[in-house]
């Protein structure tokens, strides 16, 4: 990843999600770019002279109890080149990076209904993991309720 290359990143985003973005990508790439900080890699890959797809990726060790692993957490391949193995070769060159820094296990996480990104990973061999995402809508959410109920 070069800076220059961020503005197609964005564009590729953009264009796959409907949403322009370029403030988090911006954040993104402050934080991922830098190809000498230790444990993230934010890769492209080019087609025609130009950006065609991305992968942003990061060792992370011992949360939830978790042994060092690697998190893909962003990939897009833009849609004119998509079929042709990109995307697979970019998951594969952030496997091989993981590798490199020791870990043996490749993990992410996505939207329930996103079924092209889940049919791409299991196409890749990835399935369920040891871990179960829980969450809460907070809005209105009461984990106290007896002490709402208390007179001040």
């Amino acid at each position: 990843m070069r800076p220059a290359d961020l503005a197609q990143v964005i564009a590729i985003d953009s264009i796959v999600t409907g949403l322009e973005k370029a403030d988090y990508w911006r954040a993104i790439h402050r934080r991922y770019g830098d190809a000498e900080r230790a444990g993230r890699r934010f890769l492209v890959a080019e087609a025609d002279g130009r950006v065609a797809g991305f992968v942003i990726g990061e060792v992370r060790d011992w949360e939830f109890g978790s042994p060092p692993c690697g998190w893909v957490f962003a990939i897009d391949v833009h849609p004119q080149f998509r079929l042709a193995g990109l995307g697979t070769r970019l998951v594969s060159a952030m496997a091989d990076w993981f590798r490199a820094e020791g870990v043996d296990t490749m993990r992410t996480i996505l939207a329930r209904d996103n079924t092209l990104i889940l049919s791409f990973f299991r196409s890749l061999g990835m399935t369920t993991g040891p871990f179960i995402p829980l969450e809460i809508d907070l809005r209105g959410c009461n984990f106290f309720p007896i002490a709402s109920d208390r007179v001040p």
